[in-house]
């Protein structure tokens, strides 16, 4: 122990030469190795603070709370809290002694036999008093008599003190820290906003006020299933399958498209270091079922996240330019040139005619087109996360025939009203205001939700497609 202590010594010194400051919040086991040797050594709970750059309380309540009781070495209860113990000759034919049930002329020792309330049996009896425990220390670590005391009294271990510590440091975490009414309250507020279809970070970043736990704890409960909402409700709660890795052949084979030529990502990397200050726009498309002839062009401005959706009748390059066309015609020329410099995009066959997606019908050059390198779907990584909300409604595999462009507005409008962590609890809409032209918002056919009524479930178009049913029977 003497040699650990010197160690722990040294590199304290070393470490204050060096400035180190050590500020942890709990004591640690060497921490507490070293009080218990100091308090052998008799040492001020000051000097034990200084050393371990702590405040003299944080020494004083460490060892109140984490003493150890010891019973002290004795053959009788009673007798042996008596300060006259160690010399007393009384037997029970002495006249100090009160209501012996032996005779008068027993020649025992009274401490051997008695079995009344020494207070009332003999005259004689002081109580012992030891202020250690009510004092500093508080402990008998440094008592010269403590092994073969025989009052009971208490001393500091400080592998005692760890265990208790680490067993108290588990307990205080186990269990719920609400009373029954609170996480009613809880409940009736997250989970009808989880069955909504809202990932909790969007319910989060409106609801902060309201929540008096963490995102962590409120996973934890949804792990015990305390709440009506179960963690199945949750979108992202599901486990991803491992991505097939392409072979090099087929790597290389895609680089050497005609396409591509001046229009690769190190092109587009170069592009932006000459041209910082221009906006970024990535592009892809979202399909349905493969009987299905519809697809989704989704368009996500890097600035603020807000995305724009637009639904193609088919997924070809004809579609695609169809669509450029309207839209440039729609926000008119010189918005979309403001609002669409640069759009980077995957190597998807609808993709593959970049001079029609740059320039218009009459040759005007409207944006520059570049492309991600073949399977690094992380090079417009925003757009590829945003895809997961359109998921959510839309389950891959569905079939999108039954969807008309006002359908998949409203789907937008919904998916730029969710809260992002991304965006420090910020929607899309909301940096759209403040980067973007407020015309594209409107252009676009989207508008604002309340945040509660956000809805990332199958109902929001299921739901609008049955009153369009109802209305018109035919269709």
């Amino acid at each position: 122990m003497k040699w650990f202590i010197c160690l722990l010594r040294k590199d304290r010194q070393l470490d204050k030469y060096k400035g180190i400051v050590h500020n942890h919040r709990h004591l640690t086991i060497s921490d507490r190795l070293y009080i218990e040797q100091e308090l052998l050594q008799n040492t001020s709970f000051r000097a034990i603070a200084e050393f371990l750059e702590k405040d003299p309380s944080t020494i004083s309540k460490e060892i109140r709370l984490h003493r150890k009781g010891r019973r002290g070495k004795r053959y009788s209860e009673k007798c042996y809290i008596c300060i006259h113990h160690k010399n007393c000759g009384i037997h029970g034919g002495d006249p100090v002694v009160a209501g012996c049930p032996r005779s008068s002329h027993c020649l025992n020792i009274c401490y051997r036999c008695y079995k009344e309330d020494p207070k009332l049996f003999c005259a004689l009896f002081e109580p012992f008093e030891c202020n250690r425990e009510n004092q500093a220390p508080y402990v008998c670590n440094s008592c010269a008599k403590e092994k073969i005391c025989t009052f009971d009294h208490y001393i500091y271990l400080a592998r005692d003190a760890q265990r208790q510590y680490e067993s108290t440091l588990v307990d205080s975490r186990k269990g719920i820290n609400m009373t029954t009414e609170e996480l009613q309250q809880l409940n009736d507020l997250v989970s009808p906003l989880i069955l909504k279809g809202q990932p909790l970070s969007h319910i989060f970043a409106v609801h902060k006020d309201e929540i008096p736990v963490c995102r962590r704890t409120l996973y934890n409960y949804l792990d015990q299933r305390i709440f009506q909402a179960r963690n199945i409700d949750l979108p992202r709660r599901v486990r991803y399958k491992k991505r097939k890795k392409q072979t090099r052949e087929k790597r290389q084979k895609n680089f050497q498209q005609v396409y591509r030529n001046k229009r690769t990502y190190k092109d587009f990397e170069r592009f932006m270091e000459a041209h910082p200050d221009l906006d970024v726009v990535e592009m892809d498309t979202v399909k349905g079922s493969r009987t299905s002839g519809k697809c989704l062009l989704t368009l996500l401005f890097r600035s603020c996240s807000f995305m724009i959706i637009i639904l193609l009748q088919r997924c070809n390059q004809e579609s695609v330019l169809k669509a450029f066309n309207a839209l440039t015609n729609g926000l008119s020329f010189r918005l979309f040139k403001k609002s669409f410099p640069v759009i980077l995009t995957d190597n998807g066959s609808e993709f593959k005619d970049p001079e029609g997606i740059e320039f218009t019908e009459d040759g005007r050059r409207r944006t520059y087109v570049f492309y991600c390198d073949p399977y690094v779907s992380n090079q417009k990584g925003r757009l590829e996360k945003n895809h997961e909300y359109i998921r959510y409604v839309i389950p891959k595999g569905r079939s999108m025939m039954k969807y008309d462009q006002h359908d998949i507005s409203l789907l937008a409008s919904h998916i730029n009203s969710t809260a992002r962590d991304s965006l420090n609890g910020a929607t899309p809409f909301a940096l759209a205001d403040l980067l973007l032209d407020k015309r594209i918002p409107v252009l676009t056919g989207q508008f604002k939700v309340s945040p509660d009524n956000v809805l990332l479930k199958p109902a929001l178009l299921d739901a609008r497609h049955q009153n369009r049913k109802e209305a018109d029977p035919d269709e």
